[in-house]
Formats: C-alpha cells, structure tokens, sequence
C-alpha cells in the first residue's frame, strides 16, 4: 500500500524536477515528498479514528475508570489509557487538571502523563510502517517502563505539595465532546473531523521541520560522518547527548519520526535515536510551559530530571542489546 508515495516521490523528483537519484539533492527531494504524503495521510485518518472513539468515550469516563483503583491497578490503567487516547504532549495537560481535580493520586496522574505523549498511536503506526514492527514494539515498551517506574519515582518526592492551589478546584467542561457522547454518529463525526483540522492545523508546520531535517539528514550528512561520530555505540556521551538536544525541542513523536528514520538509516543507533525521539515526544517546551501553571518548579524539574535520566538509561539499554538484533531495521 505505502509504495504509491515512495512512486509518488520518484515521480515528483526525478521526473517533474528533474533531478537525479544519484545527487543528495535528489535523494533528499525524494525523501521529503514521499515521508510528507506518506505521514500526512496516515496523520488524518489515525485521528479521525481516534476522534471517533474519543466521541464515544467521554475524558469523564476515563477519569472514573481509574479512580477508586489499587495504585498498581490504576497506574497500570492510567498508562494504558495515556497508549490508547489521541492526546500530544500538551493537550494531555488539560486531563492531567482534571486527573487532580477527581482526586486521583498524583503519582498515578504522572503515569498518565508520561505515557500519553510517548505511546502515540500516530507514531506507533507510523514507526511501524516506516521502521518496522520490532523497533514500534521496542519504543511502546520503552514507553510503558519509563511511565511506570517514573511515575513511581516522582510519587517518591510527594509532589502534591507543589500543586498550585487553584488546580484543585478546576472543573473541567468539554461541551463539545459531551454533546458527542450524547449524539449520533453525524455528532461524531464531526467532533472526530473537527479533531483532524484542530491538530493537523496545529502541528503541520512541525511536520513539515521534521520531514525537512530528515530530508537534509538523508541527503545531504554523509554516511561516514555519522558512523563515525553518532553511529557508534561506545561512544558514551552519543545518548546523554540525544537527550538533551531533545529536551528543548518543540515537536512530537510523530513529527520527528522522518529525523530518526534518516538518522538509523545511517547507522545511528537504535537506543541514540529512540532517547531523542522520547525526549523530543515527552518534554516539549509547550508541555512545560503549560505544566509551570499546574505544578511549581519543584515538581516540574523533578519530573524533567526523572525523564532525562530514564530516556538515557533507555539509549544505552538498547544500544546494548541492538547487536544481537541483526535483523531488527533493515
């Protein structure tokens, strides 16, 4: 199914332009135009299906799945739920209030944070057909271990003392998903295309950086440079590194898989690429900017030191394991 955009870009670069698939300019022009139709559609008909299921699963509902619930019960359904809802960094702030305001422990409520923006289903899907199977099961399970236990961690420090006061008396009102949940499928449909626009209109520029830095990294960054400065796993200070260039980056899961695609088809390592790519997905600086209303610095460096740690901890697990998984990206 996937081979009409790598058609597609042939036919847009070496026909319409002109170009040669032997330049870098040619390779990079063919990369773009296929990962941009490629991640675009699977971007919208992935969120109007999660829009539909989010019509019919109201945020309230979630809320009370988890409350009332052993910790390790609830923590585990806060992560499966923060896997399985369309929600990005920062839009998972606004159920991480209302997570507080049903007064679900806080530990439990940063589980849920952590997971909803890693394990996107977007980028699952995507790393799956871009990547293959191994390294989207790889990633999901990385995800969920870094929520789990770094949920844990946090609810070590009693971060409920530097929730900011007002917060505990939020209610949250989503009218439109309400009249959703209540309506018909027209109703639905509209909210899950309605969906759509809101976040494509929202993230298509990053988007399009992404694929562009992809591009430019596929093209142009010669094979031997990155072999030899990224590309080899001894090199301890390649996934600290990754990290934190990833910290302060403004994007997604999804907007950066066409960078990390690039970057292991150059011989990147697995464990280098994945700890950019879930430092970039779950510590935008959106999200923090947004999460500074919530929590006070305190919690809100705990919960960005407690990540940077987990996610280089991540990079150099796989990075270990990745020479007995000869096959894992072809």
């Amino acid at each position: 199914m996937f081979e009409v955009f790598t058609l597609l870009g042939d036919w847009v670069s070496f026909q319409l332009f002109g170009l040669s698939p032997d330049t870098q300019i040619g390779a990079a022009v063919q990369f773009f135009v296929m990962d941009t139709t490629k991640i675009f559609f699977l971007l919208v008909v992935i969120i109007y299906v999660m829009g539909l299921l989010r019509a019919m699963i109201s945020t309230e509902r979630v809320r009370q799945i988890v409350a009332g619930r052993p910790q390790w019960l609830a923590r585990s359904l806060a992560i499966t739920l923060g896997g399985v809802t369309p929600f990005c960094s920062c839009s998972s702030v606004p159920l991480f209030i209302g997570f507080v305001e049903a007064r679900i422990p806080i530990g439990i409520t940063f589980a849920f944070l952590i997971a909803s923006p890693m394990i996107n289903e977007v980028a699952v899907v995507l790393l799956m057909t871009i990547l293959g199977w191994e390294v989207a099961l790889l990633y999901v399970l990385a995800g969920l271990v870094v929520a789990y236990i770094g949920s844990i961690v946090i609810e070590w420090f009693k971060p409920e003392r530097w929730v900011e006061s007002y917060v505990w008396d939020i209610k949250m009102r989503q009218q439109q998903e309400l009249e959703a949940n209540s309506g018909g499928f027209n109703q639905r449909h509209e909210f899950a295309w309605n969906e759509v626009k809101v976040i494509v209109k929202r993230i298509w520029h990053w988007l399009f950086i992404g694929i562009a830095l992809g591009a430019a990294f596929h093209g142009f960054v010669p094979e031997a440079w990155v072999s030899t400065y990224l590309g080899d796993s001894s090199n301890w200070w390649s996934v600290p590194a990754a990290v934190l260039v990833g910290v302060p980056l403004y994007s997604n899961a999804t907007g950066v898989i066409p960078l990390i695609e690039a970057m292991i088809n150059k011989g990147v390592p697995i464990g280098t690429s994945l700890a950019l790519m879930m430092s970039i997905a779950a510590l935008s600086l959106p999200e923090l900017l947004i999460l500074r209303k919530v929590i006070k610095w305190q919690a809100l460096g705990i919960f960005v030191g407690v990540l940077t740690v987990a996610f280089i901890l991540v990079g150099y697990l796989f990075n270990f394991i990745q020479p007995n998984l000869p096959d894992l990206v072809s």
